[in-house]
């Protein structure tokens, strides 16, 4: 199947102001959407007071919940609008989640006042470097894979721009991560993380400490050089999900009413 769009339009005025709402409406899949969040949220409270799994298998539980869902979604996407609306719909959704998933991160530290090991949000086991390693990644091959479908724009062009940037910042935490858990492995140090090193940009991240960089304005930039490290990837993904909503907006309008 091409990365082609389906004529299918869009139907209502709504629809056509606001494409990114039709595109995101459940349809007819609400009701099973709603019976799915329901049974994932039992299953999960269940799991969690009756054999004592820890509220990040609740978010788990709940997610793999709504995924048959989402599939079901997905697949009525590729059917009407073919597969590169499809592909646009799914990473929509899953920034989306991620998005939930920062800003969780943000109130535990800002509003709840946890430590910020402990701002870990609702999924703390995929707070992993080598996950966000693979999700950067894995998003920056979904903007290229979108942009050869069509999705050019003056938006999708900086979206690609931060979604590199984005990826050669864990790209580098991620090495630095793991040339430290081999530094402590050398000293038979295993009881020790080296989980949330800063990166390129962000307090004694990169540019703030690069011997490069000292004497120079780059290593004295408000918050590029001071911001902590869970400011620095909540801002990331703002820009990033705020720049992949324009970018689909103005693809899916000029694409799906074109020549109607």
């Amino acid at each position: 199947m091409s990365m082609s769009t389906r004529a299918q339009p869009l139907s209502s005025s709504l629809e056509r102001r606001f494409p990114l709402l039709a595109l995101l409406n459940p349809g007819r899949l609400a009701r099973p959407s709603a019976i799915a969040l329901g049974i994932g949220l039992a299953a999960g409270w269940a799991a969690h007071v009756f054999a004592g799994l820890p509220l990040w298998a609740v978010t788990a539980i709940v997610l793999l919940a709504l995924l048959p869902v989402g599939v079901l979604k997905w697949r009525e996407d590729h059917r009407r609008y073919g597969a590169t609306v499809m592909l646009l719909s799914m990473v929509l959704i899953t920034q989306g989640v991620h998005t939930i998933e920062h800003i969780v991160q943000w109130a535990q530290y800002y509003l709840l006042l946890l430590p910020a090991r402990q701002s870990t949000g609702l999924l703390s086991p995929a707070n992993a470097e080598w996950v966000h390693f693979v999700w950067n990644w894995g998003v920056l091959l979904v903007v290229l894979a979108l942009m050869a479908g069509g999705m050019r724009n003056r938006w999708a062009w900086l979206l690609l721009a931060v979604t590199v940037a984005h990826a050669v910042e864990h790209t580098y935490t991620f090495v630095r991560y793991q040339q430290v858990l081999a530094e402590l492995r050398a000293l038979n140090v295993f009881s020790v993380t080296a989980q949330g090193l800063p990166g390129i940009v962000g307090r004694d991240g990169w540019l703030a400490r690069s011997p490069l960089t000292q004497n120079t304005f780059l290593c004295t930039l408000p918050g590029i050089t001071t911001a902590m490290r869970l400011d620095v990837h909540f801002w990331w993904n703002v820009i990033e999900t705020s720049l992949l909503l324009m970018a689909g907006a103005v693809f899916l309008r000029g694409r799906l009413f074109k020549n109607r």
